[in-house]
């Protein structure tokens, strides 16, 4: 049984394939944060933006095994089979709570490359074809590999000096903006000096925010 918060088809917003047309399957649950207001304060990550709670988002619901599910998302991808790879992310919450290698070879049966954005703090399964690490905080890196690490930036118990040598083809530095007293744009100004003086690190905007799509 897998419990999905939201998937829609939409162009990935940031990080290492911005730009590309993507499903997105935001499962529910996290096993950092509750997802409730009341429990913020002492999660191990405090400042996500994002509703990952229940399956009653835009094509939600439970989905009894790996192929019914598989199927659902398929429906979400344009007809144009053969054009280009149709691609799919797994995210969250905490994707690697349900993801599986059952759901990761139905989507590669239906011809889909597989992506997942995860925190890091969980291993993944075998089958991931573009694996994104996002730590959060002073949780413990289970996944200190793959194919990007998109740091939130800044974080008091993450700096970027913590992960520089970790075994990633694309180091991420993307500004917080759920910053308190409006503190976007100083943070902004903060990643990009950042960026200047550590060339390993590369910008990355939520570019799906900026131009106003999911």
């Amino acid at each position: 049984m897998y419990s999905v918060k939201e998937a829609f088809y939409t162009l990935q917003g940031e990080g290492g394939q911005a730009g590309r047309a993507s499903v997105f399957c935001r499962f529910t649950g996290c096993n950092l944060w509750s997802g409730r207001e009341r429990d913020r304060a002492t999660a191990a990550c405090t400042f996500c933006d994002t509703d990952f709670l229940g399956t009653d988002g835009q094509n939600g619901g439970r989905f009894r095994d790996a192929d019914a599910l598989a199927d659902h998302l398929t429906a979400l991808w344009p007809d144009q089979y053969g054009v280009v790879t149709p691609y799919v992310v797994f995210t969250g919450g905490e994707p690697l709570l349900q993801l599986d290698e059952a759901l990761i070879a139905a989507m590669h049966r239906r011809g889909f490359e597989v992506a997942v954005e995860t925190n890091g703090t969980i291993a993944p399964p075998p089958g991931i074809d573009w694996l994104c690490v996002s730590p959060k905080g002073a949780t413990e890196l289970a996944v200190t590999g793959g194919d990007e690490i998109k740091l939130v930036y800044p974080q008091q118990e993450a700096p970027p000096a913590r992960f520089q040598r970790l075994d990633f083809h694309y180091f991420f530095l993307q500004p917080m903006d759920s910053a308190p007293l409006g503190k976007h744009e100083s943070h902004m100004d903060a990643t990009v000096a950042y960026c200047l003086a550590h060339p390993q690190w590369r910008l990355s905007l939520q570019t799906h925010k900026i131009a106003g799509f999911d």
